[in-house]
């Protein structure tokens, strides 16, 4: 199905259906049913003076980037802060925008909490990080982090939109969008938003068992459909990897008791075997037999990034707001994630060649 047939006509819409951009989609009778309707009920449609003032703010963006995932909790956020921090690492002037309404994690994971929004005469300030890496998520904007979001599309759309219209940002070499998992209203709003402004494309994260990759097909699906085109896929937590310095030893007892070996195992091998304090050890958590997001893409024809594997210095970093990059505690998760970067960025540069850029 072509981009343009999607934006009129979805393919599994009832018969009669008056187009999503018209005034009358999702409201009409013929909608009713219909497993879009309350999609395009909530959706924008036709002329939005504030597409002009959108496209305006993006002009001084150069590159948008996605990051998507079909399953919750496979660690998009993560990635999506790691690949914030990497880029402002490399000097590039970098804005991470939270789209995830109901569920900001972005702000905990820059070390970000109790921020909150200021406005100027230019509009909205991102919080900053640093001089290079600005941030905005509703999180900065919940008087108590723990109150629930409890918005339906039409406020979600209404907060993105004014995330991409009032957000003063300056200069950016890279925007990072951080959606919500899934392919909903925020996912369809923020594609219509930014259609007109170019946006570069979607980074998808999965883990490797089938339980997520079945929905990370839907996700690349959708991205097909909207003509958003797709930077490549993650394979994330792929297997759990660490040290053997860093690990845990435990002995069960006749009674079923765990007593913990870890002191008396670490001398023996200090004293037996050193060599092997610098082992890293490797052992898969999720089940991967059926070839992971690396046999996935190859059947689906798009880019394999990477794979970056469960790294507990990685989840403590997140956990403390800091860089993995900053340090060298994340010795198994930092190269990999750096070599997925660095393969996303000689990507783009080829892009940029062949369009002439």
């Amino acid at each position: 199905m072509e981009n343009g047939d999607y934006k009129d006509v979805p393919e599994n819409a009832n018969e009669h259906c008056p187009g999503t951009q018209s005034e009358s989609a999702g409201k009409s009778d013929a909608c009713k049913g219909c497993p879009n309707q309350e999609a395009c009920a909530t959706a924008p449609k036709g002329p939005d003076p504030d597409l002009v003032t959108i496209v305006e703010r993006m002009a001084t963006v150069k590159h948008k980037i996605l990051v998507l995932s079909g399953k919750g909790g496979v660690g998009k956020s993560t990635f999506s802060a790691q690949l914030s921090y990497a880029l402002a690492a490399m000097d590039f002037q970098v804005g991470l925008l939270d789209i995830d309404i109901c569920g900001p994690s972005i702000p905990k994971m820059l070390g970000l909490e109790g921020q909150e929004i200021h406005q100027s005469n230019l509009g909205w300030s991102p919080v900053y990080v640093e001089s290079n890496l600005g941030v905005m998520s509703i999180g900065f904007m919940l008087p108590n982090p723990d109150e629930a979001v409890i918005w339906r599309g039409p406020r979600k759309n209404g907060l993105i939109k004014q995330f991409l219209k009032d957000v003063y940002w300056g200069e950016l070499d890279f925007l990072v969008i951080d959606a919500p998992p899934g392919t909903s209203d925020e996912h369809i709003s923020i594609v219509q938003f930014l259609q007109a402004t170019g946006i570069d494309g979607a980074i998808v994260v999965t883990t490797p068992q089938q339980v997520s990759l079945i929905d990370v097909r839907k996700e690349v699906s959708f991205c097909k459909k909207v003509g958003l085109k797709v930077l490549g896929v993650v394979e994330n937590m792929s297997g759990l990897c660490q040290p053997l310095s860093e690990f845990r030893f435990m002995r069960t007892t006749e009674t079923g008791e765990q007593k913990d070996m870890t002191e008396w195992i670490l001398s023996y091998m200090k004293g037996k075997a050193p060599e092997m304090l610098d082992v890293v050890a490797y052992t898969e958590i999720f089940d991967s037999s059926a070839g992971g997001a690396g046999r996935m893409c190859s059947e689906m024809g798009i880019p394999f990034l990477g794979k970056v594997p469960l790294d507990p210095q990685l989840c403590k970093a997140a956990e403390e707001g800091r860089s993995c990059f900053s340090d060298e505690k994340c010795r198994v998760s930092a190269p990999a994630l750096k070599m997925i970067i660095d393969k996303l960025l000689a990507q783009q540069m080829i892009s940029r060649i062949e369009d002439g850029a």
